[in-house]
């Protein structure tokens, strides 16, 4: 990459060493990753001594946070029990909470190629790729990430909703909501609007809860993997099918409604065919919660630049979008707006 090794070179390639099962490991190679507004994720080259180089990503904290992401550690235990599971994802190496070798948490994973960003992936003269395969194929990845459920040991951390999880989910937007600066009429009426129309309480599986166009990689043979599980808990499946088929995560192509990329019955075929089921009429509800979901992040990502902590033109961008996004939920809610 022609960069310089960072400061903390020696402790993070001894570090790596033993992670790799090595007996040295040199960085050459050392470079932020655009990308990411809640993480950092660093590009590594590092040389073993046979004198090959392997690629690796370091995914550490952003100086300011969102309070519902995972710690590294949590993270990386998720990303493991996804790689054992069978999904396709970047692999596990090791996790690091040692502050002196890097100065803060973080942890290791191989890093893959390819393109993430949704304005290029939905966009015809951008990326030429056959969106229908791998429409099917995201559909199928979920289906993989639906099939871990509790009690899983290694997720232990995670908390498991008391009741309905979309239940659970309306207390905890409208408590952030209730403790906000200012109110948000449109965000309160959609909230009463979910609880009126919350769906039962039904088995609960891993929800990624951030799976959608940005969030996963593809490259020339098609995907190359799914990407920041730091949101990942316990949930209803369909929130995650709710989540990427959200107008708010179509990019360029509003009216190709599985990501953007495709019609979502290309999607649901995929996680059908690996064994997930769809409630076609769950999954509007869940797009409702999506919206709802993402205005309340916006705002916490406003927050982070308006304080001080972050100063970012990205972040206060993103806190402009959630005028557009009440809006979203205004139409949706309304009484003719499913038509």
């Amino acid at each position: 990459m022609g960069l310089e090794k960072p400061v903390v070179g020696d402790a993070l390639e001894a570090f790596l060493a033993d992670a790799l099962g090595e007996t040295a490991a040199e960085i050459v190679g050392f470079a932020k990753l655009g990308g990411g507004t809640v993480q950092e994720n660093w590009a590594l080259d590092v040389r073993l001594p046979d004198g090959g180089t392997t690629e690796l990503v370091l995914r550490t904290d952003a100086p300011s946070g969102v309070a519902a992401s995972h710690s590294r550690a949590h993270e990386f235990a998720l990303l493991r029990a996804a790689h054992e599971a069978g999904v396709t994802v970047p692999r596990p190496i090791a996790v690091c909470e040692d502050p002196s070798v890097f100065g803060k948490p973080f942890y290791v994973m191989g890093r893959i190629h390819g393109i993430a960003a949704g304005h290029i992936l939905t966009r015809e003269d951008k990326w030429p790729g056959d969106r229908v395969a791998l429409a099917e194929r995201l559909g199928e990845e979920l289906a993989k990430i639906h099939a871990i459920r509790p009690p899983r040991p290694d997720l232990g951390f995670l908390v498991r909703p008391e009741g309905a999880p979309a239940q659970a989910l309306i207390d905890e937007y409208r408590g952030w909501l209730d403790g906000y600066r200012d109110p948000r009429p449109a965000m309160e009426w959609s909230l009463s609007w979910l609880e009126d129309h919350a769906p039962p309480a039904g088995e609960l599986v891993l929800c990624h809860r951030d799976y959608r166009t940005g969030n996963y990689m593809v490259a020339d043979d098609g995907l190359s993997g799914i990407l920041d599980w730091e949101f990942a808990g316990w949930g209803d499946a369909m929130e995650d099918v709710g989540w990427f088929c959200a107008r708010c995560w179509r990019f360029a192509e509003p009216g190709r409604e599985a990501g953007g990329i495709a019609a979502r019955e290309d999607f649901y075929r995929g996680y059908e065919r690996a064994g997930g089921a769809v409630d076609r009429e769950a999954v509007f509800y869940w797009e409702v919660m999506a919206h709802i979901r993402w205005a309340v992040i916006a705002l916490l990502q406003g927050e982070r630049h308006v304080s001080g902590e972050e100063p970012s033109l990205d972040l206060a961008l993103t806190g402009r979008i959630v005028a557009e996004l009440e809006l979203e939920l205004l139409r949706m809610t309304a009484p003719e707006g499913r038509d």
